[in-house]
């Protein structure tokens, strides 16, 4: 059976983003997948100066080294001031250090949410922009508008949304699986 890697580009313990990545694996069918949190992965800040005094650390290694274990990626995208949440741009750089194809030329489910209207649409852009040059083979995109209204109890409430977002995920999992 094909693995699918979730996670959100967030380093909060209360991350909306990472309950919203969550949903996402949980409502694969035919995909196992596991759930990882970036704050398992502490690393310095990266810069060429970090990079030549003391190499990669551990756990960059441990993160880039993890992404090839799975044949797909499920990343939902905190954002910050229009853009990446600094925790996700650092391992998302010390990443494409070791490995220029990040996503390793397989599918991506992109997504986005936030407590506003446009349901993180900034940082999907950027996301959405970057990625397919970054290895996302295949990239589908989705954004969930005003979180604490949409999501509860560990779900999309607003059918709309949910048949939008399962409708994505049948066509990532067919991209996963074939």
């Amino acid at each position: 059976m094909k693995k699918v890697l979730a996670f959100a580009g967030s380093t909060s313990s209360t991350s909306i983003n990472k309950q919203l990545a969550t949903f996402a694996a949980e409502n694969l069918e035919n995909t196992s997948f596991d759930v990882i949190d970036l704050r398992d992965f502490p690393m310095p800040m990266y810069s060429e100066d970090e990079e030549k005094e003391n190499g990669f650390s551990d756990n960059a290694k441990k993160f880039s080294d993890l992404l090839d274990n799975y044949d797909g990626f499920i990343l939902s995208l905190a954002e910050h001031n229009g853009s990446y949440a600094a925790a996700f741009k650092n391992i998302f750089d010390w990443s494409s250090r070791l490995n220029a194809k990040v996503f390793r030329e397989k599918p991506l489910l992109l997504m986005a949410t936030s407590p506003g209207a446009r349901g993180g649409q900034s940082v999907l852009s950027h996301g959405t922009a970057k990625f397919p040059g970054m290895g996302a083979a295949d990239l589908i995109k989705f954004s969930l508008p005003s979180f604490n209204d949409n999501f509860k109890d560990g779900k999309i409430i607003e059918d709309e949304l949910l048949n939008q977002l399962k409708s994505n995920i049948k066509d990532f999992e067919n991209l996963v699986n074939n």
